[in-house]
C-alpha cells in the first residue's frame, strides 16, 4: 500500500512539474543513495482535442447573412439577414472537424533499493543522456516540487 502511495505521488509530480534542466542549479532538500533493482521504459499517450476554430463559424455567419439579405424587403429583409447569419454560423460550427493530436510521454520507472534497505519507485521523463540499467548506482534528489534520479559515478 505504501509503495502505491509513493507511486501515485511521484507520478503526478512528474506530469505536473516544470521540466528539469540538468544544467541549472537548484536547491536540493535531500539526497538518498541506492542501487537500481529494476528499470522499465514506458510510454504514456494523451489524446488532446483542439478547440473549434472561430474563423469557420464567422465565415458561415457572413455567407448566411448575405444569402438571407437576398430575401424580403424592408423590415423582413433585416429579419431574413439575421436568421441567415445565425443559420450559417450554426451550420459552420456543427460541420467543423474537431482536430485531435496525441501527446506522447516517454517515461522510465525506476525501482531503487536505498542504502537503508527501503524500496523507492520513481517515474520520470527519459533523458537520452542518462539511460539506466539494473544494478546502476543512483542518487535520488528530493526537491520542493518533485523527485529526480541520476546515476552516480565512482
Amino acid at each position: 500500500m505504501r509503495k502505491w502511495l509513493w507511486f501515485v505521488l511521484l507520478f503526478s509530480s512528474v506530469l505536473h512539474a516544470a521540466p528539469y534542466n540538468r544544467n541549472q542549479a537548484r536547491p536540493v532538500n535531500q539526497v538518498v543513495f541506492g542501487q537500481l533493482e529494476t528499470v522499465r521504459y514506458i510510454t504514456q499517450q494523451q489524446v488532446v482535442n483542439s478547440e473549434h476554430n472561430g474563423w469557420q463559424t464567422l465565415l458561415g455567419a457572413v455567407v448566411g447573412g448575405l444569402i438571407g439579405n437576398q430575401f424580403g424587403g424592408g423590415h423582413g429583409r433585416e429579419v431574413a439577414t439575421t436568421v441567415g447569419a445565425l443559420a450559417g454560423a450554426g451550420v459552420a460550427y456543427q460541420n467543423q472537424p474537431i482536430g485531435q493530436s496525441i501527446r506522447q510521454y516517454k517515461l522510465v520507472e525506476l525501482l531503487i533499493k536505498t542504502e537503508e534497505g527501503k524500496l523507492v519507485d520513481v517515474i520520470q521523463d527519459i533523458d537520452p543522456n542518462m539511460l539506466f540499467q539494473s544494478g546502476d548506482n543512483v542518487r535520488i534528489l528530493y526537491f520542493d516540487d518533485g523527485v529526480r534520479v541520476d546515476r552516480t559515478y565512482p
